[in-house]
């Protein structure tokens, strides 16, 4: 992109977190209804009306780009530049009062994501990835971006959101890379990743992943200093075999990758 795309894009962005931020944020802890859509995954109005609010900036903002939002599905397909939208990325932790949720706001340009935000309207973060640029971070609690570096996998701090997502697997290699971690811990959603990019975390292994669950981490994760791909190593598709693995430096993916794969065959 150029620096007036960049400067353009960056600010809608922004702009769509700030929106959707207001929309969220007074239904947290709140008595809300909570539904179950086709796949069982819950969903309540909150996630609907950020959803809306989003959209609507776009078309006004950005009429000639496509929108794919997890509530509302797609827009414009055929449009070099996409919007993913994921209202509220762990709707379990927001309906159940946990802080461990968040916005994520990602554009692609022929397939491949160039910018993402996450924003946690609770606690005030915020982090936004520019492809081919050093991630921002701000938040009232402290913390710089930043990917921990020259950290062994015996010394790795491994995240996972869950236990029942690891039921999807394509095969078991995350069992080996569980016992070679420091220690593992589950929860977070897009979180952990966010975690991940101030040095709080080393490894996120995860599957059962959708695009709009992971194409704004790309930028994030990468600026960062760190790495996202598939399980594999492979760079992460919309067609992909949705598993994720994100780690904070180059060396430490290369290893978390042998011992994933190592049982694949």
């Amino acid at each position: 992109m150029t620096q007036s795309e960049y400067d353009l894009f960056a600010e809608i962005a922004t702009m769509l977190a700030d929106a959707a931020s207001c929309v969220v944020r007074p239904w947290f802890r709140r008595a809300v209804a909570v539904e179950s859509k086709k796949d069982a995954s819950p969903v309540t109005v909150a996630d609907r009306s950020a959803e809306r609010v989003m959209r609507a900036i776009l078309a006004e903002r950005l009429p000639d780009h496509g929108i794919f939002g997890e509530e509302f599905g797609q827009e414009n397909a055929d449009a070099r530049y996409q919007w993913l939208l994921d209202p509220i990325d762990g709707t379990r932790a927001f309906v159940t009062g946990r802080p461990l949720f968040g916005t994520l706001i990602a554009l692609l340009r022929d397939g491949k994501p160039v910018l993402g935000l996450l924003d946690q309207p609770v606690l005030g973060e915020r982090w936004l990835g520019v492809a081919g640029r050093p991630t921002l971070f701000s938040s009232p609690l402290g913390g710089v971006a930043g990917a921990r570096q020259s950290v062994a996998l015996a010394d790795a701090e491994l995240s996972c959101t869950s236990p029942e997502m690891l039921e999807c697997a394509p095969h078991d290699g995350w069992k080996a890379l569980k016992t070679a971690a420091r220690r593992m811990t589950w929860g977070g959603d897009c979180y952990a990743y966010g975690l991940l990019a101030i040095g709080q975390i080393d490894l996120v292994a995860e599957c059962d992943m959708n695009p709009w669950d992971w194409a704004a981490l790309v930028p994030i994760i990468e600026g960062a200093g760190g790495v996202i791909t598939a399980w594999d190593g492979a760079s992460l598709k919309v067609d992909g075999d949705r598993t994720v693995l994100a780690a904070g430096s180059p060396a430490l993916h290369r290893e978390a990758v042998a011992i994933l794969n190592a049982r694949a065959h």
